[in-house]
């Protein structure tokens, strides 16, 4: 059977149960194979909670993975591919120190607590921009994704890349057909084709954007990508318009899928909801307990560096692991209850934005804008439900984790 090893255990992240709700398969996986090799996606899947930290944090295994897949590829493909690998190539999540370790000095002065803090003012407006919308609209039923968590997120990368709202749909667009190849989706036929045009559209959006303002400089989170410099080293050209790819793609992407999984949470579990509603400052805690429980990222992928043994398997170099960060999160060797859904719970840490030295720069913005986001929503509309009519669609792929539509009911 397709995906299934010699214990008998199948991992099928294309079956339509498995995308509805992974972590039954997870927690057979978690006690019986720790440390499973699937035929369908070629893959160690690693999904212990000590595993997964330990794995993200050895040096047994790197986030280079690109050349390899890319020096495989037939000659059609690889022409295809071509800018597409170069740029992802420059991505800080793609690189191993000492280039990791330069590029994140270097961005992390664009990336500070008291930048993201100046954000919050514009969160909040796009927040109740796009309810406002909602409410003016008089539908009753809306599907949440397409109308408030993807729209919020993106508005506000774009914001930040000085990018003008208008262009919301080509942004869309580009980092959809993008999606296609960096996030794993299992059934795209032509998703080399889109990767490519995406990329192609994208960085020279970019690029034209990056030499106006090195021209024309303007204060905000661009022109500080552009001026940051850490020991008289600053971004090339190239790493500039990788980055901004990276920050819009990134940004938006589990941001979207934080809201919508929020959501879902909340609509599933009223008593978490009303506790929320009785103790708004909970919202903190509520949004870490969302990160853990169905967190928006499924997995972080990783390639073997070296030849190692795991719990009785040998992982060998060049093949492909992915560390399953929301099996992690259900292990109950470190979570008390790790099955129940609770706002109030302490000592949450769960490994939603990686660990050591590839922990996610935008994991403060990606808590705010959640944050903000949920609390406006429910602020907003009291008598929000689930469309009885109509269940959420999920996302078919190994890295995000999230809905690609969420009907629900407004009420009132």
């Amino acid at each position: 059977m397709d995906g299934q090893d010699a214990s008998g255990l199948e991992y099928n992240p294309s079956d339509p149960d498995v995308m509805a709700d992974p972590f039954p398969v997870y927690e057979k996986l978690r006690e019986e194979d720790p440390v499973h090799w699937s035929p369908s996606v070629k893959s160690w899947i690693i999904t212990r909670y000590t595993d997964v930290r330990d794995m993200l944090l050895s040096d047994n295994l790197s986030v280079n993975r690109l050349v390899q897949f890319y020096t495989a590829l037939p000659p059609r493909e690889a022409e295809l591919l071509k800018d597409m690998v170069y740029y992802l190539n420059l991505w800080l999540a793609f690189r191993d120190p000492p280039d990791h370790t330069r590029l994140r000095r270097i961005m992390r002065h664009a990336f500070t607590a008291s930048a993201i803090e100046k954000m919050r003012p514009n969160i909040v407006e796009i927040s109740n921009m796009l309810l406002d919308r909602l409410e003016e609209k008089k539908t009753d039923k809306v599907d949440l994704v397409r109308e408030y968590a993807l729209q919020l997120p993106a508005f506000v990368i774009m914001d930040l890349l000085d990018v003008p709202r208008d262009r919301l749909d080509d942004f869309k667009e580009w980092s959809d057909d993008m999606a296609v190849f960096i996030g794993g989706a299992r059934n795209a036929t032509d998703k080399y084709e889109r990767a490519a045009r995406g990329c192609t559209n994208m960085s020279a959006y970019f690029r034209e954007l990056v030499i106006e303002r090195s021209k024309n400089p303007k204060p905000g989170f661009l022109q500080d990508l552009i001026d940051a410099r850490d020991k008289g080293d600053k971004l090339s050209d190239d790493e500039l318009v990788a980055t901004c790819i990276l920050v819009l793609f990134a940004g938006h992407e589990t941001t979207t899928n934080l809201i919508g999984n929020a959501t879902l949470l909340f609509l599933r579990h009223p008593d978490q909801l009303n506790r929320l509603r009785e103790e708004p400052a909970l919202i903190q805690s509520a949004i870490e307990e969302v990160l853990r429980y169905d967190g928006p990222t499924n997995a972080l992928v990783r390639e073997v560096a070296e030849d190692h043994e795991l719990h009785g398997k040998t992982l060998k170099e060049g093949e492909r692991v992915f560390v399953m960060v929301n099996s992690a999160n259900r292990d109950p060797r470190r979570f008390e209850d790790a099955d129940t859904f609770d706002i109030t719970r302490e000592n949450n840490r769960h490994l939603t934005f990686g660990q050591g030295i590839h922990l996610c720069l935008g994991a403060k913005l990606a808590r705010e804008e959640g944050r903000i986001a949920v609390q406006a929503l429910f602020d907003r509309f009291p008598d929000i439900s689930l469309d009885p009519d109509e269940g959420p669609e999920w996302l078919d792929a190994m890295v995000p984790r999230g809905t690609r539509r969420l009907p629900v009911r407004l009420g009132g």
